[in-house]
Order: C-alpha cells, then sequence, then structure tokens
C-alpha cells in the first residue's frame, strides 16, 4: 500500500485561498466519507485547521488524483487551485505528517494545538470508517512521535499559539494594552486562549461575545470580563481600541458598511481588527478605510518569525527524531513486506517434508509412538536450521527495501522448491 499527502498551508497559499478549502467541524465527517469512496482512495484522512488544508490517503494501485477531489468538493477552478498545492508520497508524506503534527510546519513552531487537531481528525477518519489499515498504523505512529519530540525537546517550553502572536501583534501597535478596550468576538478554542494572554498582557476592559451567550458567559466570568450580547455587537462596538475576532462563521461578520458605521461613531478615533479566523470575519474591504487597520492570520507570520529564533536549535532536535522514527517505521514496514514471502517459502518445503515422510511411511511403520515423534521433530529441526540463513537474508533485503535481491532470493528457494519435488517425481517414475 502506498501513502500519499496533498495540500496547502500558510507557506503555500494566501489566506484568500485556504479560507475558500476551510472544511467546518461539522462537515468534516461528511468530506472524509467522500474522500474515502473517491477513486483509487483505499483509506483517507483530512487535516482542515486555519493554516492548512491536507488530504492523507493510502492507495494500492495507481494514485488517486486528490486535486481532482479538491476541485469538485469546494467547486473550485484548477488554474485558482493547482499552482499552490504541494505534495509528498511514501517517506516523504509519513515525514511531513510526523513534522505537522509535531508544530516543525506550524506558523508558530512549538505551538500545541495541532496536535489536538491531528488527533480529531484521526478520530473522525476512524469513525467514518476511511482508516482502518496502514494509514491507521502511521496515524498512531505519528502521534506517539509528537509526543516524544514533545517529551524530549523544549520546542514547547515556551507557551506560543497564533492567539498569543496576535496579542503580541496587539501590544506592538499600542506600546502597552492598559487602559485599552479590546473586544473579543468568538470563544472558540482560539478565543480563550486570546482572551487569556489579553489579560496578561495587561488590557484594563475586555468585553466578550459570541453568537451562544452561554460560552461567552462562562468565559467571561473566569477572566472578570463583561459580556456583549451578540445583536448588540454593531452598536457597542465603538467602545472598542482592538477587536480580536476568531469566529467559525462561513461569511465575514464585519463588511465595509460595519466599519464606516464604527468611525463614524468613534469619532474616527483608529479602531484595529486582528482577525485570526479562516474563513476570515472581516471583509478586506474593510482596511481601505482610513483610521481602520486589519490584520489577518497571514500578517501575524512576520510576528511570529520575530520569537523563533529562540525555538530554532530545540527544532533540529526535533527533525532529527523525526528522520529517525521515519527510518524506523520503514524498516518496520519493509520488513513486513517480506513476510507473504517468508510464509510461503516455509509452506514450501514443510510440505516438502511432509511428502518425504508420507513417501517412507513404510520403512517408519515399525517405529513406536515416540521413536515417530523424534524423526518428526529432527526433520522439522533441520528444515528450520536449512532455512534460517535464506530467510535471514531475505528480512535484511527487506527492510533495506532491495527488491533484486528479495527476488533472487525466493527464485533461488523456489528452485530448490522444484528441484526436490522432480527428484520425488522420478523417484516415483522409476519405482514404476
Amino acid at each position: 500500500m502506498s501513502l500519499r499527502l496533498l495540500g496547502v498551508n500558510h507557506k503555500s497559499a494566501p489566506v484568500e485561498l485556504r479560507e475558500r478549502l476551510a472544511i467546518p467541524e461539522q462537515s468534516l465527517a461528511e468530506a472524509t466519507r467522500l474522500l474515502a469512496h473517491h477513486p483509487g482512495v483505499r483509506e483517507g484522512m483530512i487535516l482542515s485547521t486555519c493554516n492548512r488544508v491536507e488530504l492523507l490517503t493510502a492507495h494500492d494501485h495507481a494514485a488517486p488524483d486528490l486535486s481532482l477531489f479538491l476541485e469538485q468538493y469546494f467547486s473550485i477552478e484548477s488554474a485558482s487551485l493547482r499552482p499552490h498545492l504541494y505534495e509528498y508520497r511514501e517517506q516523504d508524506a509519513m515525514r511531513h505528517l510526523f513534522r505537522v503534527a509535531s508544530s516543525l510546519d506550524s506558523m508558530v513552531v512549538g505551538e500545541p494545538q495541532i496536535l489536538g487537531q491531528v488527533k480529531q481528525s484521526y478520530s473522525v477518519a476512524r469513525q467514518v470508517g476511511a482508516m482502518n489499515g496502514e494509514l491507521d498504523r502511521v496515524l498512531r505512529r505519528a502521534l506517539t512521535v509528537a509526543k516524544r519530540v514533545r517529551r524530549e525537546t523544549r520546542i514547547g517550553t515556551t507557551s506560543v499559539s497564533i492567539a498569543s502572536v496576535a496579542v503580541d501583534l496587539a501590544r506592538q501597535i499600542f506600546g502597552s494594552l492598559a487602559g485599552k478596550t479590546v473586544c473579543l468576538v468568538g470563544t472558540g478554542k482560539m478565543g480563550q486562549l486570546a482572551a487569556r494572554h489579553l489579560m496578561a498582557q495587561g488590557a484594563s476592559h475586555l468585553t466578550i461575545t459570541n453568537r451562544t451567550s452561554t460560552g461567552a458567559e462562562i468565559l467571561a466570568l473566569e477572566l472578570g470580563a463583561e459580556v456583549l450580547p451578540f445583536e448588540q455587537l454593531y452598536d457597542r462596538l465603538d467602545a472598542a481600541d482592538i477587536v480580536i475576532t476568531t469566529t467559525g462563521s462561513s461569511e465575514p461578520i464585519f463588511r465595509r458598511e460595519h466599519g464606516q458605521q464604527l468611525l463614524q461613531r468613534r469619532r474616527n478615533r483608529p479602531v484595529f481588527f486582528i482577525d485570526i479566523a479562516v474563513p476570515r470575519d472581516v471583509d478586506p474591504a474593510m482596511a481601505k478605510l482610513e483610521g481602520i487597520f486589519v490584520y489577518d492570520i497571514d500578517d501575524l507570520q512576520g510576528v511570529a518569525s520575530q520569537n523563533q529564533s529562540g525555538r530554532n536549535e530545540e527544532a533540529r532536535n526535533a527533525e532529527r527524531i523525526i528522520e529517525r522514527e521515519v527510518e524506523r517505521y520503514t524498516e518496520s514496514r519493509q520488513a513486513l513486506d517480506a513476510v507473504p514471502s517468508i510464509l510461503a517459502v516455509q509452506r514450501s518445503f514443510e510440505t516438502l517434508r511432509q511428502q518425504e515422510h508420507a513417501r517412507n511411511a513404510v520403512r517408519l511403520a515399525s517405529l513406536d509412538a515416540e521413536e515417530r515423534r523424534a524423526v518428526e521433530d529432527m526433520t522439522r529441526n533441520l528444515l528450520n536450521k536449512m532455512l534460517h540463513g535464506p530467510l535471514t537474508a531475505l528480512k535484511a533485503a527487506a527492510r533495506e527495501g532491495d527488491e533484486e535481491a528479495m527476488r533472487a532470493i525466493r527464485e533461488a528457494l523456489a528452485g530448490e522448491v522444484a528441484d526436490a519435488s522432480n527428484e520425488d517425481d522420478s523417484v516415483k517414475g522409476g519405482a514404476d
């Protein structure tokens, strides 16, 4: 079985394209089910986050056209999509998956959220029956590798995330958050992280709003913030100096007309929007209004890179762990590839051994039960010793991926079986 990974991320595609490919959490199961039934796909999983959409599949024969799946599922034209796609196969696909799960491919290297997102995608794939073989084993190994990277390196020592980078950007803009009013729109995991970072950075007043009031009320109680009913958002937004928005809306919730109203009420005092949602919550047209400054998730990359230098050495340590884990998994998988050949050889030689016993049944008839067992054990042990060398060589060739050597060993052993069978036939012919 072969592995293939196809996708886009924050390095290959702008947010304008990534938001068109984003799959809402409630749609992930159906999308995964459709991927599993795409022509050529035997197993499949979809990882969809704010910074990436990736399809990981296993197939038996010809590689499936995964770009076609994306084009059909999202109704997107090939010319807009294909220049931004990257593709990995076999070991490279495995290596990329291990790096993603270990947060080495994240915008913020070391952020902990990606591992939970990989686990969620894995769980969904299993629930819909899209993963039950080789791909399942690869994903379980990826999760183990990610945990090992966290355990054996300091890459995650500093708590970092897209949310923390967003708050760092707000702090850079104002110099200090003291005395600033912040409005947090959305109380998902990213929103909660952003809210906690805001308070830690000294925001004097925080209002929280969410489409469902329960989530906002629970978070506000924890942080001592004010709840803003969502239906009053546009009427009371003018009190905010900074708006951090993290909803899962499929359409922008802030459009140009909202910005115009906001500026009028603020008497043209500037307001900053930090949009870390994908799809984006803030219409890019808002940024064209004088006095409104909009930063989306791609704008955070510059801030994230400034915080990266201290984690470079730990990232190199993590890369070494991943490389070794890829090698180990590949070696174990290649060793498994030799199992059918080994079993076939053992069956062939065991058949010869039994035939030889049958041919000498008359001579063995005078032996008692214990003596016959001794002969049985002796011939079986002798056969195992004779096959030990060739089968060990077959396993070694499989681990090294040496198909030519594997074929030569199999052919040599098959020749031995054929010669022995021919000798038996000639003996029978002479006896007749």
